[in-house]
């Protein structure tokens, strides 16, 4: 019989806030944290535009000496693992560490690490290459030092599925306490992709949109006026528990994890396929998953990138796993406001899921003006709207045709 599981912290490092509950607030108020790029010379890139992190530091949770030695993308793991452990108010001095782990995604890892070591390679030669280049790009860093900063023994993996990494890293995590191998899992997903190299290639695929001029305008899933989506970095990590664990030590409970489902498209590397066959079955598996009806779910958080193509296959996906309650479901994609984490996104979209669920509110989705009509289920659109609900789906569709659908619910 599987145990169950339940969230017990949160954290999260984005363009619109760095503290879990300011980043609700002006999500719900419909903000934007999409802006023209400042880190480097973009005036060449046919996108300018993204959801970047300005003036970040690690300051207050990573020394300075030790901050040098990381990627970016694992300073943001850090910093939202921490600020998730210390919400979940887990003492691991008092727990078997060979009982508690990590499990984080990303989708492409220190990309900033390996172009500026590229750099030094090519312009002053391999003795100039730093010492710490693998351990800083590798892209299982981020799980490493989590279970480093913490001394945790138990399963430590990371997932790179692309968009989806978060996503099925949550899945493996929760799994993993499900099947008694693991008491604590912290898990979630992390992404710095926002370099001279990442933004010059998803470019050249004209993935992103070049809505340079209006950039908080520019990531529009679902509008019919969308043109691809936007580069966005950050993290979303979470606190899993099994629940008599979290029980007895009077644990705060944000919710239950429900169920998981997983799967591939199998039809092309960047392409979603367009009847959403692939992505409805991850849903229909979270579901049986879960042992719940289509019925049970009040929201879903929407992979919704804002491309042309995917938007639509997920409304496809969506349509033929809901049938008729299709039309009570409220749908948002948060992606809206913050653009695309891809790696990291699934773990920062659950955390949405779980404030949703608390507060009794739906997020919206902003920039939505032009219905689209292959693409008309209720989006929740511009402005948040009060709803109570019990149920939510996370969805998290990537390169590669990888799928994940996650559930959580209210714990009772």
């Amino acid at each position: 019989m599987k145990r169950r599981v339940v969230v017990t912290g949160i954290g999260a490092v984005t363009s619109l806030g760095c503290k879990v509950d300011e980043l609700w607030t002006r999500i719900c108020n419909g903000e934007s944290g999409v802006c023209a790029l400042t880190r480097f010379d973009v005036s060449k890139c046919r996108s300018q535009i993204g959801g970047e992190i300005a003036d970040w530091s690690a300051d207050g949770y990573i020394a300075p000496k030790d901050a040098k030695r990381l990627d970016r993308c694992v300073q943001f793991a850090l910093v939202a693992g921490i600020d998730a452990v210390n919400d979940s108010g887990l003492d691991f001095s008092k727990e078997d560490t060979f009982r508690c782990g990590a499990v984080i995604g990303s989708g492409i890892g220190g990309l900033e690490t390996i172009e500026i070591q590229h750099s030094r390679l090519r312009d002053k030669g391999p003795d100039k290459v730093s010492a710490f280049t693998i351990p800083k790009l590798m892209a299982n860093a981020a799980a490493g030092h989590l279970s480093i900063q913490y001394g945790l023994r138990g399963l430590n993996t990371a997932v790179v599925t692309a968009c989806a990494s978060a996503t099925n890293a949550i899945g493996d995590a929760m799994h993993a306490i499900q099947y008694d191998n693991a008491e604590v899992m912290i898990t979630g997903g992390t992404e710095a992709a926002i370099t001279p190299m990442g933004v010059s290639a998803f470019s050249a695929m004209r993935a992103l949109s070049e809505r340079n001029d209006d950039p908080a305008a520019a990531s529009r899933p679902f509008d019919a006026d969308r043109d691809g989506f936007v580069l966005s970095e950050g993290a979303g990590i979470l606190v899993l528990e099994e629940l008599e664990h979290a029980k007895a030590r009077s644990a705060k409970i944000y919710g239950e994890m429900l169920g998981y489902g997983a799967s591939a498209d199998g039809s092309h590397i960047t392409k979603p396929d367009k009847s959403g066959i692939g992505a409805a079955r991850a849903m229909s598996l979270a579901l049986g998953d879960a042992k719940i009806d289509p019925s049970e779910i009040g929201y879903i958080n929407a992979h919704g990138t804002s491309t042309p193509l995917g938007d639509q296959a997920e409304t496809a996906a969506v349509k033929s796993v809901f049938g008729e309650h299709v039309r009570k479901v409220s749908i948002s994609s948060t992606k809206s406001h913050l653009g695309h984490m891809l790696g990291a996104s699934g773990g920062v979209e659950l955390i949405f899921c779980v404030m949703a669920m608390q507060d009794g509110v739906i997020p919206p989705t902003i920039n939505y003006h032009t219905p689209d009509p292959l693409c008309d289920l209720d989006y929740t659109p511009n402005n948040a709207r009060q709803r109570k609900f019990s149920v939510a789906m996370s969805n998290s569709f990537g390169f590669g045709g990888h799928n994940g659908s996650v559930i959580i619910g209210k714990f009772a």
